[in-house]
Parts: structure tokens; C-alpha cells; sequence
């Protein structure tokens, strides 16, 4: 790579979620690494994650897209025209050679005024179903990334320009891929780790506590468990578990994921893209239970790509009861042999190599090389 190309700047466009924001953030530590300037244009929510960044100009812009509701379908598309010109200005100052767009409607102006200018783009898809932004902005892309081999909304035109990358998690957690599963005893410890999501999960504080309440005396004394609780939800969760003589430990955020997930035997969370991601690179098995109101259901379907594979299983919400969990953890229990297979399993569909493989796309992209799959071979 020439010296040219590496003082150039990169500019990442996201949306304002941790499910789009944390594989960009994981992107831009990469390309900053090689050299290259990055900066990212993202919405207000999306501010929220600069800490992640390590110090990059974050620059803010309107979005919006259609909604149901009178307001929202008039003032939707009047913030979307005005991000886009918002989205305009800012290209011009800045005059990337890349722009990369990782969904979500904040990522939509940017990348939109690159397509119209000429300048390349690559668009990355986090879940195993195509998001309605990269849906639009996918036939003018000149590269669309891919976390999982097989994603439901990709067109035959677009099938020249996938390449599948994985899903970006942070360097943090793509270390734990080469640690082994911890120790599982048939009368050891067993360590579960519960991820309440972005969304809260109340369903997690409701039956994880009551169902392993119920559990024998002597199995009881064996859990010890690490659960994000809404702030409304953690005393009466810590209360069952003090109650039943379970060693837990509860907070509202955790701040050592890495470290929690290095310990875990088990997973319960839900599934969004980020969290499978993290999940299945530490090689730890999972309870997913999917947020069920996405119309496109993108959470279910990134379950049941871990699934499949043998890696976890998935529970619907409405059958995600305080029975089924206690039959589930009973048998774990009992079959340690049961989490330990399900453990490499995961860990097959973990990708932790993911930043590198999508910044050797970039360099691809930015280079002028035309061979489409040159950037997805070994350094």
C-alpha cells in the first residue's frame, strides 16, 4: 500500500445502535492500524458510543425514514432529506476514497452521496437478514459484506459483489477464541452469564430467577450466576436469588464482558447480531431467546444460524417459561458433556478474524485491485 493511499481518509457511516456501532468501532481500530484516517458519521444515539472510537471525529446527522403514525411519516422523510444534505456537505469537506455504510437509517445519507458521487462503497450486513437501508443502497454498492454465509434479502444482482467477512467484534473478545472452554465438573460449578440486550429483556428477570430457584438444594449450591437486570427489575431478581442460596451477581451494565464471557459455561441472551457475534467467537454455548417484534424477525434468524450448527438453542419468548429453562438447566446439570460440544460448535461459527478481513476489503477497494476475492485470502 502506498503512502498515498494510506494518508487518505476512510469515512464509516452507522447507525446509532451498539448492534451497528461496535463492529464499526471494531472496523475503524483496524484501518487506523494500517494507516488510514477515519472518521464516522453516525446520529445522535450514536454519539453515545465515541468512547469506542478511541478519540476518531464523529461527525452527527439527521435521518429518518417512514413510520406509521401521521407525525412520524411527515417529519421521517423531511429528516432524511435534510441528513442528506447534511451528508453532501460533509463528503465534500472531507473527500473520502471509501465510504462504508454497516445499516441502520443513520448510515443511509452518507452512503447515499458517495454512490451519487462516484466514490466506492462496501455496505456490511450484521444479521442474517438484510436490513431495509442496505436493501436500497445495495445496488449501487461495490462491495457488501457479509457476517453469515447465507443471508435472507440478497438479490442474484448482488451475489458478484458479497463477499462474507464476518461480524467485527472487539479485540478484546476475538482473544478469547483461542482460550479453551473453562473446566465443567459434573459436581463443579456452573457459570452462567445472562445478557439482558439493549432492549432490557424484562422476560430474563421475570424467569431466570424463578426457574433456578426451583431447582434441587444441591444443584442450586452448584450455579453461580452474572445477570444484567433493568434498574426496575434487579432487587426483586437479587431477592429470589438470596432466597434460594444462589451466589449471583446482578448489575444494570457490565463493564468486563470479556472477562464474564472467558469464565461463562453458558450464555441466555437475546440475539442480535453483536452479541451472537461475541458469543460464538468466545465459544460458549447459548440459551438465544430472540426479540420478538422485528417485523423481519432479523433476531431469530441470527439465532438459528448458531443453532443449527449445534452451537445453541433457540426459545421463543412465549416459550421461554420458568418449566422449559428449569428442564434445559437440569439437564446441563446432569450431561456436562451436553455444554462442552455445544461449546465448539459455537466456536466453528465464530469469525475473529472479522476487522481484519473487512479492512483488507477496504484496502482492496481503495487500492483500484480488481480481483474480487483477492482481499478474502490469508495476509
Amino acid at each position: 500500500m502506498t503512502m498515498e493511499i494510506r494518508d487518505k481518509l476512510i469515512l464509516i457511516s452507522a447507525g446509532g445502535t451498539g448492534g451497528h456501532m461496535l463492529p464499526a468501532a471494531s472496523l475503524a481500530r483496524d484501518l487506523v492500524s494500517r494507516g488510514f484516517r477515519v472518521e464516522v458519521a453516525t446520529d445522535w444515539r450514536g454519539h453515545t458510543f465515541e468512547k469506542f472510537f478511541g478519540g476518531l471525529t464523529m461527525h452527527v446527522l439527521k435521518s429518518g425514514t417512514l413510520h406509521q403514525g401521521f407525525i412520524r411519516k411527515i417529519t421521517g422523510p423531511v429528516s432524511l432529506v435534510i441528513g442528506i444534505g447534511q451528508a453532501y456537505r460533509l463528503v465534500e469537506k472531507l473527500k473520502p476514497i471509501v465510504v462504508i455504510g454497516f445499516g441502520g437509517y443513520p448510515s443511509f445519507p452518507s452512503v447515499y452521496v458517495a454512490q451519487n458521487k462516484k466514490i466506492p462503497t462496501i455496505l456490511h450486513e450484521q444479521n442474517a437478514v438484510l436490513g431495509r437501508a442496505n436493501i436500497v443502497l445495495s445496488k449501487r454498492a461495490d462491495r457488501i459484506a457479509l457476517s453469515l454465509p447465507h443471508v435472507e434479502g440478497v438479490s442474484d444482482f448482488d451475489q458478484p459483489k458479497i463477499v462474507v467477512t464476518g461480524n467485527p467484534v472487539r479485540e478484546e473478545i476475538g482473544r478469547l477464541y483461542a482460550l479453551p472452554y473453562p473446566l465443567l465438573q459434573a459436581d463443579g460449578p456452573l457459570r452462567i452469564f445472562v445478557m439482558g440486550g439493549s432492549l432490557g429483556a424484562k422476560v430474563f428477570s421475570i424467569v431466570v430467577p424463578a426457574a433456578l430457584a426451583r431447582l434441587p438444594a444441591a444443584q442450586r449450591a452448584r450455579i453461580e450466576i452474572i445477570q444484567q437486570c433493568r434498574s426496575e427489575d434487579i432487587e426483586a431478581a437479587r431477592d429470589t436469588y438470596t432466597r434460594a442460596g444462589i451466589k449471583a451477581r446482578l448489575e444494570t451494565f457490565f463493564h468486563d464482558v470479556p472477562e464474564i464471557l472467558a469464565s461463562s459455561h453458558l450464555v441466555i441472551s437475546r440475539s442480535g447480531a453483536s452479541t451472537v457475534a461475541e458469543v460464538t467467537t468466545a465459544g460458549r454455548p447459548a440459551i438465544f431467546v430472540p426479540y420478538p417484534h422485528h417485523a423481519d424477525q432479523q433476531q431469530k434468524a441470527n439465532a438459528e444460524t448458531v443453532a443449527d450448527q449445534g452451537g445453541a438453542w433457540v426459545m421463543t419468548e412465549a416459550g421461554f417459561t420458568e418449566d422449559a429453562l428449569l428442564a434445559r438447566i437440569e439437564t446441563f446439570l446432569q450431561n456436562p458433556e451436553t455444554l462442552f460440544r455445544a461449546a465448539e460448535a459455537a466456536r466453528s461459527c465464530g469469525r475473529p478474524d472479522a476487522a481484519r478481513r473487512l479492512g483488507n476489503l477496504v484496502v482492496a477497494l481503495a487500492s483500484g485491485w480488481d480481483h474480487v476475492r483477492s482481499y478474502d485470502q490469508e495476509d
